[in-house]
């Protein structure tokens, strides 16, 4: 197994502002405004509520008014004690760094989507293929994790599921919920869910909906 890191950055870009990002498997989720991404010879403008996913080297910038972009990436673990770079009319600050285990002779892909809640809906007791980076963006949710203490998470809040320990997932009985998911999955599930159920009699039960912006296959290798 290879030493890895799956990384949530928030960053908020004032408008005219730019950042220059190296190569990495990322995905952008940008949370308002809109903003134009360069990727080779590529210009994508990706607006409020959309994904973007790419490897290579990019560029960020924004439409005249400022956006607010997650920006999640898989980095080689040794890379988080390095310095991160500043970009002038930028406010970048990391919200969840967390190890992953992937091995280099498997394949694997990036998914990126957006799960939501009706108010008092409930994920019940659950696991994935593979770990991942959720961070809320409305409502209210709290986890619970291989049976712990709940923790209630608001929006701006990040936290990380191996998939290997299950969790349940109530959201606020008052008001919708939603939060933005990246994982890293192995490639044969590709367009398929994820999610194993601890009662496999649950997985009849939906109470939440997705929407999936990116489910690409991605090259690991060695960090």
């Amino acid at each position: 197994m290879s030493g890895w890191s799956l990384r949530l950055v928030e960053d908020r870009i004032g408008g005219g502002a730019w950042l220059a990002l190296p190569p990495l498997n990322r995905v952008l989720y940008v949370l308002s405004g809109d903003v134009a991404v360069t990727h080779g010879s590529q210009a994508s403008r990706v607006a409020e509520g959309q994904a973007w996913h790419g490897a290579g080297q990019a560029s960020l910038t924004t439409y005249g008014r400022g956006a607010t972009v997650l920006r999640y990436e898989l980095r080689p673990a040794a890379a988080e004690t390095a310095k991160d770079p500043e970009w002038p009319g930028v406010d970048s600050r990391v919200l969840l760094a967390h190890p992953m285990a992937l091995d280099p002779a498997a394949a694997y892909l990036m998914r990126c989507d957006r799960v939501e809640f009706a108010p008092g809906g409930e994920a019940l007791p659950h696991g994935h293929r593979g770990g991942g980076i959720r961070c809320l963006i409305a409502g209210r949710l709290e986890v619970r994790v291989g049976g712990g203490a709940g923790r209630v998470m608001r929006p701006g809040e990040a936290w990380f599921e191996s998939g290997v320990e299950p969790v349940h997932a109530i959201a606020s009985p008052e008001e919708a919920t939603a939060f933005i998911r990246v994982a890293i999955l192995p490639r044969e599930i590709r367009g398929k869910s994820s999610i194993v159920y601890v009662d496999p009699a649950h997985a009849a039960v939906k109470p939440r909906t997705y929407t999936v912006f990116v489910d690409e296959p991605i090259e690991v290798g060695a960090p």
